[in-house]
C-alpha cells in the first residue's frame, strides 16, 4: 500500500492551565506561567515547594461514578483530554470505533498517585492497599480505558520513555496509519506525576528550581515538575475527507532514535541525527522549518546539548530558525510533555505565532541559538518541529505543516 498522509482531525489537553487545549495554548502563547505552590495531601519537607499541577480537577464529577474508581489521575486526564479531541475531529462519542481504530498513550510512569497513596498507606497507616490499586497503577490503564470508552477494537497499548513517551506514542501511531494497519488512532500522552515521593525524587537529582525554569539562560538552574494530558484524533487523510472532517494540521514527519551512551547525560550528535530523520521522513529540507518547540528543560546538561543539536542539524539555517521552550508555562509533564508541546506546536503553526521563552534575561553564550523573546511573535511558519530528549538517550522529533499542503 502506498503510503497515506496523517492529518490531526480533533486535540484536546489537561494541564496547569486548566481543561482544554485553548487554555493551554493561550497561556503559551501570552506568556502565562501555570506555576503555583506545590500542594499533596501527606506531609512534605522537600526543598523545591512548587509545580505545574493540574488543580481543581474532581475526577467523578468529570467520568461519573462508574469510570472515577478506575481512574488514576493520568487516566483520568487522558480520558477529558480526549474526550475534547474527539469531539472536535467530529466524532460521535457513542459510535464504537471497531477495529481500524488505536488508543495508544504515551506515559512516564503511569499511576503514580495510587502508587503513592498505596505506599503511604500500608508503611505509614498500615492500612490495607485500595481494591481497585493494581488496575489503577499499571501504565496500560490509560490506553486500555481510552479503547473502551470509545469502542477502539484496534491495538491498544501504552508507550514508556520517560520524557519521549508521549511524541513517541504520537510518531507510531502515525506510522500504523501510514503502513495501513489501522486508519485512525486516539493517542497522545499523559502523566500525574507532582506527588510526594515523586518531587523528592527529582530534588534529588538536583534538576528541580525553587523559582523559575530560565530555558537556555546563563544562570538556570533546573526545571518545575508539570503534569496533565495531551490528546489527538490522527486520521488517514482519505478516511478523514470521506466523512467532511476539517484538518487542523499535517503531522509530516517523525524521528526517534537512542544515544545509547549514558542514562542521564544526553548526546548532541544523536539528537541532532533525531531531528534530521524528522526532516527526511517529512520530505523538508532543514531551512523549510521556520519554527522549533524545544525540549528546553532549563538544566545544565539538556539545554547546551539540544541547542548543539539543532547547530548539528540545521547548520547555516539555525541562525534563522526561532525557537522556543515552553516548559515555564506548563511544566515538565514528562511522558506528557511532548503531547502538550505538540498541542502549542498545532496551534503556533495555525495562528502564524511562535510562543515566547520566558525567564532568559541573559542566554547561556553556550547555547548558540535564535530564542523568541519575553514576548510571542506573529511570523510566518511552513513547518514546525518538536523536540522531546529523554533519559536513557531516547530522542524523538514531530514535525507538524498545516493542513492540504503539498
Amino acid at each position: 500500500m502506498k503510503s497515506r498522509r496523517v492529518v490531526v482531525t480533533g486535540m484536546g489537553a489537561v494541564s496547569a492551565a486548566g481543561v482544554g487545549a485553548e487554555s493551554l495554548w493561550l497561556a503559551a502563547r501570552d506568556g502565562k506561567p501555570c506555576i503555583g505552590p506545590l500542594q499533596v495531601r501527606e506531609p512534605y519537607n522537600g526543598r523545591v515547594r512548587i509545580s505545574a499541577q493540574v488543580r481543581d480537577f474532581d475526577i467523578e464529577a468529570r467520568l461519573g461514578p462508574q469510570i472515577a474508581p478506575f481512574a488514576d489521575p493520568f487516566t483520568a486526564y487522558a480520558l477529558v483530554a480526549a474526550d475534547e479531541a474527539v469531539a472536535q475531529a467530529g466524532l460521535d462519542p457513542d459510535e464504537r470505533q471497531g477495529p481500524r481504530c488505536a488508543a495508544l498513550l504515551g506515559t512516564g510512569i503511569g499511576g503514580l498517585k495510587t502508587i503513592d497513596d498505596g505506599i503511604f498507606n500500608v508503611y505509614v497507616n498500615n492500612k490495607r492497599p485500595e481494591t481497585l490499586t493494581v488496575p489503577k497503577l499499571i501504565p496500560s490503564a490509560g490506553p486500555s480505558m481510552l479503547s473502551m470508552r470509545y469502542g477502539a477494537t484496534g491495538p491498544c497499548f501504552a508507550i514508556a520513555s520517560a520524557c519521549s513517551s508521549g511524541s513517541q506514542a504520537i510518531g507510531l501511531a502515525l506510522q500504523m496509519i501510514r503502513a495501513g494497519m489501522i486508519d485512525r488512532a486516539i493517542v497522545g500522552g499523559s502523566e500525574a506525576c507532582a506527588t510526594n515521593g515523586s518531587m523528592r525524587a527529582w530534588e534529588m537529582l538536583r534538576v528541580l528550581t525553587p523559582d523559575f525554569c530560565r530555558p537556555f539562560a546563563k544562570n538556570r538552574n533546573g526545571m518545575v515538575l508539570g503534569e496533565g494530558a495531551g490528546m489527538f484524533v490522527l486520521e488517514a487523510e482519505e478516511v478523514a475527507a470521506a466523512r467532511g472532517a476539517q484538518p487542523l494540521a499535517t503531522l509530516a514527519g517523525y524521528g526517534t532514535n537512542s544515544d545509547a551512551i549514558d542514562p542521564v547525560r544526553p548526546d548532541a550528535a544523536s539528537a541532532a541525527a533525531c531531528m534530521a530523520m524528522a526532516l527526511e521522513d517529512a520530505g523538508l529540507a532543514p531551512a523549510d522549518i521556520d519554527y522549533v518547540n524545544a525540549h528546553g528543560t532549563a538544566t545544565v546538561m539538556n539545554d547546551v546539548t539540544e541547542a548543539q543539536a539543532l547547530n548539528i542539524a540545521f547548520a547555516g539555517h539555525c541562525h534563522d530558525l526561532l525557537v522556543s521552550s515552553t516548559k515555564p508555562i506548563h511544566g515538565h509533564g514528562l511522558g506528557a510533555a511532548g503531547a502538550l508541546e505538540l498541542v502549542v506546536s498545532i496551534m503556533a503553526l495555525r495562528e502564524q505565532v511562535a510562543p515566547p521563552n520566558l525567564n532568559t534575561e541573559n542566554q547561556d553564550p553556550n547555547c548558540q541559538i535564535r530564542l523568541v523573546g519575553p514576548e510571542a511573535v506573529k511570523t510566518p511558519i511552513r513547518a514546525v518541529l518538536s523536540n522531546s530528549l529523554a533519559f536513557g538517550g531516547i530522542n524523538a522529533s514531530l514535525i507538524v505543516t498545516p493542513a492540504g499542503a503539498a
